[in-house]
């Protein structure tokens, strides 16, 4: 806001004093007749108006204010040639600025009494929380998870043992930010401090599954401990606020009615269904059309398996769905 307001009192005091040059040199061109000078600026909330009058006859011989009333100001002429126009447009346009520095201040001063501030949940504005890299920190752990899952899914387990640690640093920066994000005792925030220390909580004790897995060389159920690993971690973001943008839509299902089946391309789950490290498409559900890759499978007989969705706007979401919506894309 405050960058606008400079560029409209830029635009303004421009125009003003092309005005100003060219009636000056008009009016001095005209013995014995008036010289009139009049430049106008409005706010852009059509509030407050500035006009400058300049009159007197070629022949005067001082400069002197006649009459000031209000926002009118009558001078009379002094000296010959160039330099009474100089000193016509000097002191009009002084006396302009001052006039255009008292009409504007008080939207300069607006803007910058709220600059920083964003919109809150009841149509006014709020200083947001101040949690300084925490945000940066935490989002770069997902950098770090799609690093572990490309060496797990090329078994190298030298290097799989080594994430555990890796990560169980950041648990400084996530008990930061829980209690600077969400530090009151209000309910709400209560209750979010609670839900993402429970995130947390699962998303260690899952890396410490993933590090025992590792060690006996297990690949089934080192899948499985990454897999709920990226699934807390994502609902870490979600609950934390922490992911850029917001999708509003419901269900994807809605755009496909009036598209053929075919248009998905896919092989039948019923018959080849998708394993891990299978890029598949989602062919039912709310994220209808969304590919990804599989990077788990429940053994506990839900006939569930773990999506991480391709990226989008720097993140990967995690979806737990059914075995038959995650078809194997084709091609």
């Amino acid at each position: 806001m405050v960058a606008l307001v400079n560029i409209e009192i830029s635009i303004v005091l421009f125009v003003a004093l092309l005005q100003c040059s060219f009636l000056s040199t008009f009016a001095f061109q005209q013995q014995h007749q008036n010289a009139f000078l009049r430049t106008r600026t409005t706010t852009s909330d059509n509030k407050g108006e500035c006009i400058v009058m300049a009159v007197g006859s070629m022949d005067d011989n001082e400069f002197n204010i006649v009459s000031k009333e209000k926002e009118t100001l009558q001078v009379e002429v002094e000296g010959q040639g160039e330099s009474r126009r100089r000193k016509l447009l000097h002191n009009s346009l002084s006396f302009f600025l001052a006039s255009s520095a008292t009409t504007l201040s008080p939207l300069v001063s607006n803007a910058e009494s709220t600059a920083g501030y964003i919109p809150d949940m009841v149509g006014g504005l709020k200083k947001p929380k101040a949690v300084g890299g925490l945000t940066k920190k935490i989002r770069k752990v997902g950098d770090i998870m799609d690093e572990l899952q490309r060496d797990l899914m090329q078994e190298r387990w030298d290097l799989v043992e080594k994430y555990p640690e890796q990560l169980r640093s950041y648990v400084p920066v996530f008990t930061t930010y829980t209690d600077s994000a969400f530090p009151t005792e209000s309910p709400t925030d209560w209750g979010l401090r609670v839900a993402l220390r429970y995130e947390v909580g699962r998303f260690f004790a899952s890396l410490e599954r993933l590090k025992q897995a590792s060690s006996r060389r297990a690949l089934d159920e080192a899948y499985l401990a990454y897999s709920d690993a990226s699934l807390h971690f994502d609902r870490y973001l979600h609950v934390g606020g922490l992911y850029t943008y917001y999708d509003a839509t419901i269900t994807n299902e809605n755009f496909f009615k009036d598209v053929s089946p075919d248009s998905l391309v896919h092989s039948n789950p019923a018959t080849d269904p998708a394993l891990v490290r299978d890029l598949v498409v989602l062919i039912k559900g709310p994220d209808m059309g969304k590919t990804g890759i599989v990077i788990g499978m429940y053994s506990d007989g839900s006939n569930n398996c773990v999506v991480k969705l391709d990226r989008y706007m720097g993140f990967r979401e995690i979806r737990v769905v059914p075995n038959l919506w995650a078809a194997k894309r084709l091609g």
